[in-house]
């Protein structure tokens, strides 16, 4: 499993789509997070409100504000990973020449799936990091306290992050095994990500209750739960206490499982071609 695991690594080190990925993961969280935040406080007239703006900023919110974006933006990004990791070798051709030598299909997809989620990782990894650069500056140049969160809340904060970045990841691979291909699974994650579970959140739930109680289940609301547990803004896209955080945990996990669950099993039983 190690050789294959390194194997996957190695292809995925080497996609520059990858790195571009992780740019634009970064990128965005700097800019709606941080400087455009920043922006305002500092343009603006000052009082009371823009201090609440800018005690948004400081290093003790790191972890509300680096997993604010994954219900959402963060999250669509997660999503295209897993595609591209599993519906290039459909785009290209290589499942048959990867199954070929020897390892069966199963002990493939997990490699896969093992690759990805440390990629997961690496990347919620790199996003805390650079948001400590940035509320770092930002304290140091207000002339305000370096207060971080304790180690429990950010190790806590990374795990919930990472299971949330992990479910996204393998929910885009499962769509490229049961689609075959990278476009239409791309373009069918996004639109539930960016559109369909917004207005599920923001119209059709407060004129139904039945779409409101649907909505304690769905991946989205939960992964939203699961932020704002952590500190994240309620006003963020796709952040929103539906559920107490340990039942979100507890449905984000279990959406991880099936999502993996139910793409080992179509990789398996269907034709790969």
């Amino acid at each position: 499993m190690r050789d294959h695991i390194r194997a996957e690594t190695l292809k995925l080190v080497r996609r520059p789509a990858t790195w571009a990925l992780l740019a634009i993961a970064v990128g965005l969280s700097l800019t709606f997070t941080y400087l455009i935040p920043y922006a305002g406080y500092a343009g603006g007239t000052g009082g009371p409100r823009a201090e609440r703006g800018l005690a948004a900023l400081l290093p003790d919110q790191l972890v509300g504000n680096s997993v604010g974006g994954l219900p959402v933006f963060l999250g669509a990004l997660m999503l295209i990973l897993g595609v591209l990791a599993v519906g290039g070798e459909y785009q290209w051709g290589t499942w048959k020449t990867v199954l070929t030598q020897n390892p069966g299909r199963i002990i493939v997809y997990a490699a896969k799936l093992a690759t990805l989620c440390l990629a997961a990782l690496a990347g919620l990894l790199a996003v805390f990091a650079a948001g400590a650069v940035a509320s770092a500056v930002i304290a140091v140049a207000e002339d305000r306290p370096l207060a971080w969160p304790g180690a429990a809340d950010l190790l806590a904060g990374i795990g919930a992050g990472w299971l949330i970045a992990a479910m996204w990841t393998v929910l885009g691979a499962l769509l490229a095994i049961a689609l075959r291909g990278v476009a239409l699974p791309v373009g069918l994650g996004l639109v539930w990500l960016l559109a369909v579970q917004n207005l599920l959140a923001l119209i059709a739930a407060p004129l139904l209750d039945w779409v409101a109680q649907l909505q304690k289940g769905l991946p989205g609301p939960n992964a939203g739960s699961l932020a704002a547990s952590l500190g994240a803004a309620t006003d963020t896209p796709g952040v929103q206490a539906t559920v107490g955080g340990a039942q979100a945990v507890v449905v984000v996990a279990a959406y991880l499982v099936a999502f993996a669950v139910l793409g080992g099993l179509l990789l398996r039983r269907r034709d790969i071609l």
